[in-house]
């Protein structure tokens, strides 16, 4: 049985969690810097923003891992759903059902906001997280699309 518990970050955790939050940046090869990370920390503790976390802590209270989640609208179900929006164990914890822990206790906070359904993408190439994902979800036949914003026009 794992030692890892589900909590909200604190900022005790901030160390910890900015390691892992760097390493998930390193697994998927995004440019990440210090300040990206502070804004996100910020945005956690801002009770106006919708990005919301939990974190899996180890018997000494430092983060092993990450679930970074928020609400959206689903006007076509008329519903209210949960995206989350990232998902990360370090390496040396996996196996040890962090990711599975953070998972229930996003499915139990979905139970308690009345959330339709919890939506994540991954990787194509990340097997390992989709071999876990296939046996508790269920994988969509959508492709997702990113489009960037339109230049200024006072830009030229």
């Amino acid at each position: 049985m794992s030692a890892t518990r589900i909590v909200r970050p604190e900022r005790r955790h901030r160390a910890t969690w900015n390691f892992l939050y760097q390493g998930y940046a390193q697994f998927y090869r995004v440019q990440q810097t210090q300040a990206m990370r502070d804004r996100v920390w910020g945005w956690i503790f801002d009770p106006a923003h919708q990005v919301e976390c939990y974190l899996a802590v180890d018997e000494h209270d430092a983060a092993v891992g990450l679930a970074h989640f928020r609400e959206f609208a689903r006007p076509l179900a008329a519903a209210r759903g949960c995206y989350l929006d990232d998902l990360f164990v370090e390496p040396a914890s996996r196996g040890t059902g962090a990711a599975a822990q953070l998972l229930a206790a996003l499915a139990a906070e979905a139970h308690r906001r009345d959330w339709s359904v919890i939506r994540w993408i991954t990787a194509d190439d990340n097997y390992r997280a989709r071999g876990f994902y296939d046996k508790i979800a269920q994988r969509t036949p959508w492709v997702t699309y990113d489009m960037l914003p339109a230049p200024s026009p006072d830009r030229e």
